[in-house]
Parts: C-alpha cells; sequence; structure tokens
C-alpha cells in the first residue's frame, strides 16, 4: 500500500488478480511471496526459501530440523513429503501449491545447536548435524520409524564432529543418546558410539526402551546402552 498508494481495497484487488495468475502464493494469510517462472509447477516458492521470512514475520523462533534438516546436510535416503520445521509449540502444517511445511513442537529448542545455510533469498537456520543424529532418534515416530533413521545415519555420520556430538548430547534427554549410541553400534560406527558413552554413564539411572511406545517386558537387555531392546532395528534399503 505505501509502495503503490492504493486503498486497501485495491491492493487486496490486486493480489487476488495476481494470486489467480499464479504469480504470488499465500502460504499464509497475510503473508504472500513471488513465484517465479521456474516454480510455477510447484504453485509456491519452494519452503526452505520463504520460511525464514515467514518465521519473522509470525516473530518466531525456529530451525530446519529431521529429515528435512538430514537432507541439508546430505544425508536424503527417501526426499521428505513435508519440510520440517521445529517451534516451541504446536502449529497446524502449512500447505502452498505442491509444497508441505510441517511444524514439530520442542520447548527447549533455543538449547539446540544451529548452522546457517544460503538460499537464493537468504540464510536459513538449520540444526546441526550433531543435534540432527540426536532428533532423528528422538522424534522417530516423525522420521519414518527406527529403521529409515538407522538408514540415515551412516550418510549423516560423515558430517558430524565427534566432539559437537558429545556435547550436544549432555544438552538432550538421555535416552535418545542411548539410542542413538545403539544404532551407532548397529550400523558400525563404533568409535563414534564411544565417544558419547560417557554421557550415558554419567546420566542414564534406568533402562531406556529402544521403542519408546512398545513394552520392554521381556526385550534383550544392551547393557552398554542401559537399553531394552524391544525392537528389531532393519535399515531400509
Amino acid at each position: 500500500m505505501a509502495a503503490l498508494g492504493g486503498s486497501i481495497p485495491a491492493v487486496r484487488a490486486a493480489l487476488r488478480r495476481l494470486r489467480a495468475k499464479g504469480d504470488i502464493a499465500d502460504p499464509f494469510r497475510g503473508f504472500h511471496v513471488i513465484v517465479p517462472p521456474e516454480y510455477r509447477r510447484l504453485r509456491c516458492l519452494p519452503a526452505d526459501q520463504f520460511v525464514p521470512h515467514l518465521m519473522q514475520h509470525l516473530g518466531l523462533v525456529y530451525y530446519v530440523a529431521l529429515l528435512s534438516a538430514a537432507e541439508l546436510h546430505g544425508a536424503a535416503h527417501h526426499r521428505p513429503q513435508a519440510f520440517q520445521v521445529m517451534v516451541e509449540t504446536n502449529r497446524r502444517p502449512i500447505e502452498c501449491g505442491e509444497v508441505r511445511v510441517q511444524f514439530i513442537a520442542r520447548r527447549d529448542l533455543e538449547a539446540t545447536s544451529v548452522v546457517e545455510k544460503k538460499t537464493p533469498r537468504g540464510l536459513l537456520r538449520v540444526a546441526s548435524p550433531e543435534a540432527t543424529a540426536l532428533e532423528l532418534v528422538g522424534y522417530a515416530d516423525q522420521c519414518g520409524g527406527l529403521d529409515n533413521v538407522a538408514a540415515l545415519l551412516p550418510e549423516l555420520v560423515e558430517v558430524v564432529d565427534a566432539d559437537r556430538l558429545a556435547a550436544e548430547c549432555d544438552r538432550s534427554p538421555v535416552a535418545w543418546v542411548q539410542r542413538l549410541g545403539y544404532l551407532l553400534d548397529q550400523t558400525e560406527h563404533r568409535g563414534l558410539a564411544d565417544k558419547i558413552l560417557p554421557s550415558v554413564g554419567r546420566r542414564a539411572h534406568h533402562v531406556a526402551p529402544l521403542v519408546r511406545a512398545r513394552s520392554r517386558s521381556g526385550a534383550p537387555r544392551d547393557h552398554r546402552w542401559r537399553l531394552a531392546v524391544n525392537a528389531t532395528v532393519e535399515p531400509e534399503q
């Protein structure tokens, strides 16, 4: 309105015309993005190119997480069906043309280590590779299950720093560390697993289940990780 010198009805009418032509899209009410010709088939900008501006518009702390973060770090076993974003409280997903954004809640997200990655339209906050490894295990249900997580780990650990992972473990729920250590052993990354074992020794006072939602009754114990192995992990091919 300030740039065009138009009234509210006139500007809204112009926006409606542009939207009908596919020149703009509305990922969120009152938030508009220009859709360049190369993205017309999506009928929206790719999520990584508008999420930083949308989060700024909403005044929310965020970072790209889970499968989307793993993909940005070079671990893409299957392309995520939605762009996964971590925020402090639950939010409804966004659908904009062919683009879907899923929000996952983590109350202590500001303690998570993040890195910045460049996009054609600015900087994107992304969970660090070390935080991503732990969150994939912690939010396995949002990531296709532990089989899918185990398939991603070998590619992800190529960019994981052992010392930074050990530090991240001390900021994460210890059950996540126990499960991650077990999966690292299972995927033959014993050296990295050894690096995070002291965190379990200091903090794990109880046996945790490998899969939280399943009973641990009768499940064999992995004494190294103080874990009830109540599921068989078979990395997806």
